[in-house]
């Protein structure tokens, strides 16, 4: 590869939000009709880009993000699947690397694995990248993410990830999970809040620290220009307060997988709502359930 050229301004302009009006791959009635490919890329902008994980492959069709710096790109969460030949998540991150590449040649372009949390359907595809040079693969369990992102000593602390120009904060969220990490991206305005805010099921570990979670989110997204909160999955309907099924591979009807500020403080007033009761509460863009209780056909995503 030839010499670098000049980096990108990432910072130069305030995030504006823009339309994400694509249509998701959604499953197929039937396997023998499915046509959609084995991960859906979308590009954001050149720099930034939405997969997601055919459901044919898994039903639980995770969204992972990608998404380049100057000198370095990095790749959050690795999906539900771990074999290249039916979720072939290495081939296509190296085709995007390579068209990044050709229009910004520079010596040496590192990859790192992030995880918003250390659930199976996120990390399954982190053997595809051990062996790929120049990558570094970081645990999404809590001892290893708490490590590199200084969570153990400073759990409050917002970390910074630079990948060139452009500086991912990084949060420690726990709730869902107790390892969870929401990133926000400058560049985008997005928050990626992986499996503790996104339109469906909303599984809670621990409930007090869900809702000091929530109210951090909040706190943060005030001070900064979030055009989108992103998570890892859609699993309700357009009809508000209601979920597809679990294990459902067909989902004609999904609402937008992006959320905004106003929908996590109406998480905020839901877990005021819901206060000490146990079990599955819907709502009409969510769902919460608490762990340890009767939560109707749900599992943990």
């Amino acid at each position: 590869m030839g010499g670098s050229t000049h980096p990108v301004d990432f910072t130069s302009e305030t995030p504006e939000p823009r339309a994400l009006d694509v249509r998701w791959i959604h499953g197929s009635p039937s396997a023998k009709h499915n046509t959609d490919p084995d991960i859906q890329v979308y590009s954001y902008d050149e720099h930034t880009f939405i997969l997601r994980q055919n459901m044919a492959i898994n039903y639980e069709a995770p969204f992972l993000f990608l998404m380049f710096g100057s000198t370095r790109a990095v790749l959050i969460d690795t999906g539900a699947t771990a074999s290249a030949e039916f979720f072939p998540l290495r081939r296509v991150v190296d085709d995007l690397t390579g068209r990044r590449l050709a229009e910004h040649p520079r010596d040496g372009y590192p990859l790192l694995v992030l995880h918003t949390h250390a659930h199976r359907d996120h990390i399954a595809g982190d053997a595809q990248f051990t062996d790929r040079p120049d990558t570094v693969v970081v645990g999404a369990d809590l001892k290893s993410a708490w490590e590199y992102f200084g969570f153990a000593d400073a759990p409050d602390r917002v970390a910074q990830v630079d990948l060139g120009g452009r500086v991912l904060e990084c949060l420690a969220t726990p709730g869902h999970h107790e390892a969870a990490v929401t990133f926000y991206d400058p560049h985008t305005g997005f928050l990626l809040t992986g499996d503790t805010v996104y339109p469906g099921r909303l599984y809670v570990e621990d409930w007090a620290a869900f809702g000091r979670t929530i109210d951090r989110l909040i706190g943060f997204a005030d001070v900064r220009p979030v055009t989108h909160v992103l998570g890892c999955h859609i699993e309700m309907t357009n009809e508000p307060g209601v979920d597809y099924p679990v294990l459902t591979t067909y989902q004609p009807d999904e609402p937008p997988l992006q959320m905004t500020v106003d929908q996590l403080r109406g998480i905020r007033k839901a877990i005021d709502a819901i206060g000490d009761r146990p079990g599955r509460h819907a709502f009409a863009d969510f769902v919460i359930c608490r762990k340890g209780t009767a939560q109707g056909s749900g599992g943990v995503g």
